[in-house]
């Protein structure tokens, strides 16, 4: 193997960081992992760096290992490195690059009235987990370390920091930071004046953009990879520095191109801890607190439904069910176990008997809630029986998804002919898809290379930052050299199906006070 031909795309996720080595025929060769659980401390959803440090170096041997056995030859570069991370959350470091305060993650929902406010500010919505929203919190509680702030970025942002020695990022990346102006290809100025005018009363000496990194779009160079950075990833010395980086994009950009959902009009569903659909979008949107407004690789807009919970109540289902088998003396391989509990659910009725579940780990800012209590109900009457019981939480999964598309299709009047389906919860043939489009009432389609997801799709921009020809867009490299003939599986829910979530999602709504009571009183 040649390895100047390869290109390596890795990418921080919720519950694992994987790596995946693409030849150049885009083909993944070889792959590695991590498997990590964010932590609740001090109130704050975080990830140590120490352990983002071991994490990386984990999965960067174990691809090593894989691909030295597979072609007997050292590996010690890359045509290209290109990391991706979890989007948003708030990382800041001081002058020496010293750490200022916990990694505050995505999942965290404690910023409510600043998230407000700003939308207000900017008439443009403003999350509550983007880093804008957690900086003016920080200022807000008149937190020590905000004056000591000399750079404010992202988990992949830090990464690429650390590899490069540039604060610099993807576009995409970029805009769940702030606002983006898919014009100028850069942070929106007018915010950025308003922001630094809300609070120029408190007297930092620091203006927004000296902190932010600088913004790149898809096929732009990042950097090269230091000595110091070819260290942090492999410190056995075998890795070579001088590799060309890519501008680190966030898992929405990674997942965009992972299922060459790029262009307007094209959309993807990525499903996993959290569950978020993209829609490239051709016409501009009204202001909805349920939709963010965030960008491809490129910069086109793109309108984003997020859910902070998809899967973690099933994983914790199906493990205690894994721990019955176990006690049983019948132990399933846990990875067995969740297809047989996923085709179960295809068994199930349409509208799931009559029961129902709320998989709130954590907050959910679509139905309002800035806490969770996972938790099941059925009545007296509901048809208990195990396909039902997992058909609820696989519908529970995409509740809210389903109620931020509904925004999208209903009112915005946005079409959308077909999704794209990645991440976990579409790992069993079809059933994922099937739940999906029954949601959504759109045809599911998911993709050979799905299954690799955010780290294939973060090579594949990687490889075109080095091998697009002269005036070619990322959408006409990904259309007619990745994906051309590439095979690919639909499936189109039943009008039984369509109909029997919407009862579902009739009763779930209907049961939100439950949920509410459950945080209340727990």
């Amino acid at each position: 193997m040649n390895w100047n031909n390869t290109v390596l795309g890795l990418e921080l996720g919720s519950t694992r960081i994987k790596a995946v080595l693409i030849d150049e025929n885009h083909i993944p060769v070889a792959s590695g992992s991590f498997e990590w659980e964010n932590q609740m401390e001090n109130k704050i959803w975080t990830y140590s760096l120490d352990t983002v440090k071991v994490g990386i170096r984990t999965c960067f041997a174990e691809l090593k290992k894989e691909a030295e056995a597979r072609f007997g030859s050292p590996f010690n570069t890359v045509a290209g490195i290109g990391i991706s991370g979890m989007m948003h959350g708030y990382l800041p470091f001081g002058k020496s690059g010293e750490q200022l305060a916990a990694f505050r993650t995505w999942r965290n929902t404690m910023t409510e009235e600043e998230a407000a406010e700003l939308t207000s500010l900017f008439n443009f919505n403003i999350p509550q987990r983007w880093s804008i929203a957690h900086l003016y919190h920080s200022i807000r509680n008149q937190e020590p370390h905000v004056k000591e702030i000399d750079y404010l970025t992202t988990l992949a942002g830090y990464v690429h920091w650390m590899l490069t020695g540039n604060r610099v990022m993807g576009i995409g990346e970029a805009s769940g930071m702030f606002p983006i102006d898919s014009v100028t290809k850069d942070y929106d100025t007018g915010m950025m004046e308003k922001y630094d005018r809300l609070i120029e009363s408190f007297g930092y000496e620091w203006k927004l953009r000296d902190i932010l990194p600088e913004v790149l779009t898809a096929g732009e160079s990042g950097g090269y990879l230091t000595a110091e950075g070819a260290e942090f990833l492999d410190p056995t010395g075998t890795l070579q520095p001088g590799i060309p980086v890519a501008p680190c994009e966030g898992d929405a950009g990674t997942g965009m191109a992972a299922t060459n959902s790029v262009r307007a009009g094209t959309g993807n569903v990525s499903a996993g801890t959290s569950d978020f659909a993209m829609i490239v979008t051709d016409h501009p949107l009204g202001v909805h607190r349920e939709i963010d407004m965030v960008t491809t690789p490129t910069g086109l807009p793109v309108a984003m439904v997020h859910c902070n919970n998809c899967t973690s109540d099933i994983n914790a289902w199906v493990g205690l069910f894994a721990e019955l088998a176990d006690t049983l003396g019948a132990p399933v391989e846990k990875g067995e176990l969740f297809q047989l509990l996923f085709r179960k659910a295809m068994e199930g009725d349409p509208d799931c008997g009559g029961l129902i579940s709320f998989n709130y780990l954590s907050g959910e800012s679509i139905t309002g809630f800035a806490e969770g209590r996972p938790l099941f109900v059925r009545m007296e009457n509901s048809r208990f029986n195990l396909a039902n019981f997992m058909r609820t939480h696989l519908l529970s999964s995409l509740a809210t998804l389903k109620i931020g598309m509904d925004i999208l299709t209903q009112t915005e009047k946005v079409s959308i002919e077909k999704l794209y389906g990645h991440g976990g919860f579409f790992k069993t043939p079809e059933v994922g898809q099937r739940m999906l489009s029954a949601a959504v009432d759109t045809p599911v389609s998911v993709m050979k290379t799905a299954g690799e997801g955010g780290p294939y799709g973060m090579a594949l921009l990687t490889a075109y930052m080095i091998r697009k020809e002269t005036g070619e867009s990322l959408e006409d490299y990904l259309e007619n050299k990745v994906f051309a003939g590439l095979e690919s599986h639909t499936v189109t829910a039943s009008a039984d199906e369509v109909a029997g979530f919407e009862s579902f999602l009739d009763r779930y709504l209907r049961g939100l006070p439950v949920e509410r009571a459950a945080i209340e009183s727990l």
